[in-house]
């Protein structure tokens, strides 16, 4: 059975790991999560104790809904401070490293298979949540540049290396990466996606992309590494090409549609010639 997109999208990091000692940041961050909301329902049983068992039932959907607020708040700021940590270490950096973990030349790789196992726990929690202030929350807290007013997490997101100006829309199933694995490469470059652009559903925006103010790229379509997308534009294709300047922010833009729509026999013949045409009649 497939599952639908927003229960598989959102906020993601990789899976990578290639030491299992870095499991421990995983097991301290639930450990210490879990232990935190162990506590606030304790400090509830203990507060409700004597009074009539209909108060403890009657105020523990409320609680549940804290507790679940606590528990990702938790894990946010743990997560973070330990990210605080580990880039004072070893600062996060663009380029294009090794994906060896015995040398000073997979440095660059073994932290960011650290940084993406401290970030696991509280991103998927965050995503779990119903409504997506938490993501953006997350994404704040990463040092993601985001606005409340993007949609963004019908889409395979990266966190870090991203920056998103306003009235972003991501179609479902769409992929933005930071960063990606080529053979025995990883490549890190930020990703820049401007105001009002468009993305269609499954394509893919590689690592360094810039799409700039009002572009759109459309429905499966990819970009290349380091590619920039000029504004006003939209792109299509594997990889994406310029097709045609964007009209869809022209002004009196109503009043063109509504003047197209009268002609609606005209537009069904296009529709008919485009989609229903007939490539068999001769066989």
């Amino acid at each position: 059975m497939s599952i639908p997109s927003s229960l598989t999208a959102g906020p993601f990091v990789s899976l990578v790991l290639i030491k299992k000692r870095y499991l421990i940041f995983y097991i301290y961050l639930i450990w210490v999560s879990l232990f935190t909301i162990q506590l606030e329902f304790w400090w509830y049983w203990d507060l409700l104790y004597e009074s009539k068992f209909i108060h403890f039932i009657t105020f523990l959907p409320l609680l549940i809904f804290l507790m679940y607020l606590t528990l990702v708040f938790v894990s946010l700021l743990n997560a973070k401070l330990l990210l605080v940590i580990v880039n004072l270490i070893h600062k996060p950096n663009e380029g294009v490293f090794m994906r060896k973990s015995n040398n000073k030349f997979g440095k660059d790789y073994r932290y960011w298979c650290m940084r993406s196992v401290i970030k696991r726990w509280p991103i998927w929690l965050s995503h779990k949540f119903p409504l997506p202030f938490l993501d953006n929350i997350c994404f704040k807290l990463f040092g993601i540049r985001t606005k409340y007013s993007n949609s963004l997490f019908e889409a395979w997101v990266d966190t870090e290396f991203l920056e998103f100006g306003k009235e972003v829309v991501l179609g479902q199933g769409s992929i933005i990466q930071s960063s990606v694995i080529m053979g025995n490469l990883l490549i890190i470059r930020k990703t820049i996606i401007e105001d009002n652009v468009k993305i269609g559903a499954h394509s893919v925006v590689m690592p360094g992309t810039i799409i700039r103010r009002n572009a759109i790229l459309a429905a499966s379509s990819m970009t290349t590494i380091g590619q920039e997308l000029e504004d006003d534009w939209i792109y299509l294709g594997v990889p994406a090409k310029k097709f045609k300047e964007n009209v869809f922010y022209e002004e009196n833009l109503e009043e063109i549609i509504e003047k197209q729509m009268h002609d609606v026999e005209k537009i069904r013949k296009e529709y008919e010639k485009l989609y229903t045409k007939r490539y068999d009649k001769d066989l």
